[in-house]
Parts: C-alpha cells; structure tokens; sequence
C-alpha cells in the first residue's frame, strides 16, 4: 500500500461505532493533523475509549458506517499489527497482565517487529538506559508484563513502549488516571517530549489536571457518543468549572 503526505495525520468521517450490538458512537468527525496535540472529554460512557479502541483496530469495536483515514489512506480494513507498523500506539486506561510474557523480552520483540534496522545490542542498552528516566526498576524487564505492577507503574510501563517504539501518532486513554502529582508531571513531560512536527496524539481524559501539563491545540467535548463542542484549552477550564451540563 503506497502512503504519501498531507497535513491531515489523522481523519475520521462520519464515524459510527456499535458495540455488542449498541451504537455507541454517532457520527463523530475529527481531523489531527502533524504536530497537534487534541484532547477528547466527556462524562463516564460517553464513548471516549470506544473512539480511542476504534482508532486503534480493536475487534470488538464494529464500524457500521464513516471512515478513518491515516496519512490519507483508510485505515478500516487493516488489523491492529498493521495499524502499529504504520505508527499508531494506545496506551491503555486499563493495562493487562500478561503472565509468563517476559516485559523486556516484549519490548525487545515490538520494535524488532517495527524496525527495518535492528540491532538488539543496542537496543537492550537503550532499554536499561530509559527505564530510569520512568522511575522504574530494572528488574522490571526481567517480571511478566505488568505483573504485579502498581495502576501507576503499569502506566509509566505504558510510557516506556512509547519511548522505545516511538511511534507516529499516541492515543493515551486517561494516561493520568490512578498516578500521583509527581507521576502525573513526569509522564506529561514525556508526552511533550515525544511530541514534533511530524506526530500527533489524542489525550482521553475527564479531567483538566493532564492537560494543565500537555497543553492541548483543539478540545473536544464528547458526549451521548457525538462531539457536542470544540474549542482550545480555555474549553477544559470551563468544564472543570461548570462541569458537563450546560454543554447537553
């Protein structure tokens, strides 16, 4: 498949998402393109992470109608493997265990899987090197994924995969739910750190507090599975004070 540039990273059309059998997802029309940073909000089960999940390729997630392009081409009929080698990342707002997947050996194996060029030597240096800056433990590589990890561990875990298999476009679904201030302030630093000219991401959140750190070029308010308001970051401020209502 033959991609080529244009100013809009990613465009979503018309999107309309069901899941187990329930349109959750009503229409929803989005462009990101390079070098923006676009925060969603809304209340619990207004469709945020089934936006994030349907971007991403999740099976479960059936598009009934509209498109999802990446770099121009649509992206509907790839799975979630092809989606990553093109350079989309999740991070989940619940991260799985996985038991018996050795963590370092995980990593080790995605960017191999991602890159033309791989030097495992390397690559395990550059692995040691960064688990330090996520205030994480060496033996970390060595343990299951995510096994035993703390709700805020599991989330710099996430961080970490992002560093290492540096990706084109992140999707973090509330990255700042469960982490202290400190936490909070670091992997914020991160996400500004990952972000160029040439990325984009999309933050999912309820709150303002991630997007005090990673100020956001575009919010938008989503709510009953449509973006109801777009607006800059002054609209994250207004709904931490006024909260959702007087947007329905």
């Amino acid at each position: 498949m033959k991609w080529f540039f244009t100013d809009k990273m990613l465009e979503i059309k018309n999107l309309h998402v069901e899941v187990d059998g329930r349109e959750v997802l009503k229409g929803i029309n989005l462009h990101i393109g390079h070098g923006e940073k676009h925060a969603i909000m809304g209340e619990n089960g207004s469709g945020k992470s089934t936006l994030g999940l349907a971007i991403a390729g999740h099976p479960r997630y059936k598009i009934t109608e509209g498109d999802i392009l990446f770099q121009g081409k649509s992206i509907l009929n790839l799975d979630v493997s092809e989606r990553a080698r093109l350079g989309m990342f999740m991070t989940m707002q619940n991260p799985v265990e996985i038991e018996g997947l050795r963590y370092g050996k995980f990593l080790t194996e995605s960017r191999k899987a991602l890159s033309s060029e791989f030097n495992i030597i390397n690559f395990q240096k550059e692995m040691k090197d960064r688990i330090f800056d996520f205030a994480l433990e060496e033996h970390v590589l060595n343990r299951s994924v995510n096994l035993g990890l703390s709700g805020g561990e599991k989330k710099k875990s996430e961080m970490l995969q992002l560093s290492l298999l540096q990706p084109k476009f992140a999707i973090f679904d509330e990255i700042d739910s469960g982490l202290d201030i400190d936490a909070l302030k670091n992997i914020s630093l991160k996400i500004n750190e990952f972000m160029d000219k040439n990325k984009g991401c999309l933050l999912i959140t309820h709150y303002q507090r991630v997007l005090e750190h990673v100020k956001p070029d575009f919010v938008h308010v989503l709510l009953d599975g449509k973006i109801v308001k777009t607006g800059n970051y002054e609209l994250a401020e207004e709904i931490e004070k006024f909260g959702y209502e007087n947007l329905k």
